[in-house]
């Protein structure tokens, strides 16, 4: 057994060491010496340890693997996040990137696209962005497919991570996005543009967890899914809430985010902000988003997912099928009817910003 795939198991179900003595029946002081590499356990304990974790023993048998820890990742909202919940999400990302090589080994994915703008104000850098993807002063059509599109891969957060609405890391120069499928079309929306922001501005140094890093990124995803001209000439000065509600519906965004930045731009007076706020809270809009649209999931998740046995590569990674779809969107239960691997090795997938 590797002590390293061991404590990953661990952190991905939010286990200490001592909840997972109680869950496999093995002394604290073992379990210990087995994840700091002093003992070897044998094979019927690494059974039981497999099945207390919900991994096959081939899991715990494989390669020696480096976790993720939180310097190396831009968290959204982490300070609402418990540390064992924060490792939970970490693991289940470090997960993630193994299926991500195991992509990657048999498809050409477009290589990532996204430019150094760490000197410039979030404003400009989504203005920035946007003219360099050729996006105009259009909506983003499908902003999932628009960073996979540009090199970023992007994976769900398992639904037992709630807690974390999404994080973002680059990792052997490729950049990663995790969100949490929980939220509605449109928040997930912004939230993936947040992530982009954070890979954009804040790339080059090392994490730093603050307001003001959240707040730059907040600001890059307003501007990079709400275009400062794009939404003045749509002429919503002191707009009321059913002209915000179509113009929300119009950038596929949530009706808060809507109102925000037209108090951003300067188009909403405080009184009349407070007002459509107050209305928008009273509708049910601050907490979910009434008749929003569909979520957004992987086109190159599901591209892959129709050409390879979904069950053989749970298999191979050492998860079971429910875990493994988990991570890419609850896409696999469709896919296992899709037969045997088909597709070329190194296949390139043509994606559609």
């Amino acid at each position: 057994m590797t002590p390293s795939r061991l404590r990953l198991a661990r952190q991905r179900r939010a286990m200490t060491l001592t909840a997972l003595s109680r869950a496999s029946g093995v002394p604290l002081r073992t379990l210990s010496a087995y994840e700091n590499a002093h003992h070897t356990p044998p094979a019927g304990t690494v059974a039981r340890l497999a099945a207390a974790l919900d991994v096959t023993p081939a899991f715990l048998a494989g390669d020696d693997v480096d976790l993720l820890v939180p310097d190396v990742v831009s968290f959204r909202k982490l300070s609402r996040t418990t540390a064992g919940r924060r490792d939970a999400a970490l693991a289940a990302g470090r997960i993630a990137i193994e299926i991500a090589d195991w992509i990657e080994a048999r498809f050409r994915l477009p290589a990532p696209d996204l430019p150094t703008l760490e000197k410039h104000a979030p404003e400009t850098a989504a203005e920035m962005v946007r003219q360099r993807w050729g996006l105009g002063e259009h909506p983003v059509p499908n902003a999932l497919h628009l960073l996979e599109a540009h090199g970023v891969r992007v994976f769900s957060l398992a639904d037992d991570c709630r807690e974390v609405d999404a994080f973002s890391l680059i990792r052997d120069d490729r950049p990663f996005v995790f969100l949490n499928t929980d939220r509605s079309a449109e928040r997930q929306r912004f939230d993936a543009a947040h992530e982009l922001g954070h890979l954009l501005l804040h790339s080059g140094a090392p994490r730093v967890h603050g307001r003001d890093r959240e707040a730059e990124a907040n600001r890059f995803a307003a501007a990079f899914l709400m275009p400062r001209r794009g939404v003045i000439a749509q002429g919503l000065r002191e707009a009321g809430v059913e002209r915000v509600l179509a113009a929300k519906r119009h950038w596929a965004v949530s009706a808060m985010a809507m109102t925000h930045r037209l108090h951003e731009l300067h188009l909403l007076s405080d009184w009349n902000y407070r007002t459509t706020c107050v209305a928008l809270s009273r509708d049910g809009y601050r907490t979910a988003e009434p008749g929003g649209g569909r979520p957004e999931v992987s086109q190159v998740l599901a591209k892959v997912l129709a050409g390879v046995d979904a069950a053989e590569l749970a298999a191979h990674l050492g998860l079971g099928t429910a875990e493994l779809s988990r991570h890419l969107f609850h896409l696999v239960p469709t896919a296992l009817a899709g037969g045997a691997e088909t597709t070329p090795r190194r296949a390139t997938l043509h994606l559609v910003p």
